[in-house]
């Protein structure tokens, strides 16, 4: 059975490609995708790719991952990185390692995306390299 890497993206994610071009870049979300998709393949796993903009989506997907075939969660919450302790209580209540991902850089911008709950329960912390982070963090949840 094939390993699945669990890609989780939060509220506002669904606009990449046109939402603040300058800050997030021009990929969408299917570029990405495809992306991780390719090098998943060529590290003999699979991508399983959502996004919501609602937080209990988000819950439940990580719920749902504990004793499944999924391997590791990547997650790009987006704003909610900063404000739920619910997803960081979803982080810390299951087993399968999480890897937050951004694709800026939070600690170079406004003040109040510094802190993280998110990054508090993650395995670890892919940011500010754009659409690389996910690649990089794919590599990560790989070799976990």
């Amino acid at each position: 059975m094939t390993e699945t890497i669990l890609v989780l993206n939060g509220p506002n994610l669904n606009l990449l490609g046109t939402r603040e071009p300058e800050i997030y870049g021009a990929d969408t979300l299917d570029d990405i995708a495809a992306r991780l998709e390719e090098r998943a393949r060529e590290l003999d796993l699979e991508i399983d790719m959502r996004q919501s903009n609602h937080e209990g989506h988000l819950i439940t997907w990580m719920h749902e991952a504990q004793g499944s075939d999924v391997k590791a969660i990547l997650l790009n919450a987006g704003a909610l990185t900063h404000t739920s302790i619910a997803l960081y209580d979803a982080i810390k209540g299951i087993k399968v390692p999480v890897i937050e991902v951004h694709l800026s850089n939070p600690l170079a911008r406004e003040e109040f995306r510094h802190q993280s709950f998110v990054g508090r329960a993650a395995r670890g912390t892919v940011s500010g390299f754009g659409a690389l982070s996910y690649m990089l963090a794919l590599e990560a949840a790989a070799r976990l």
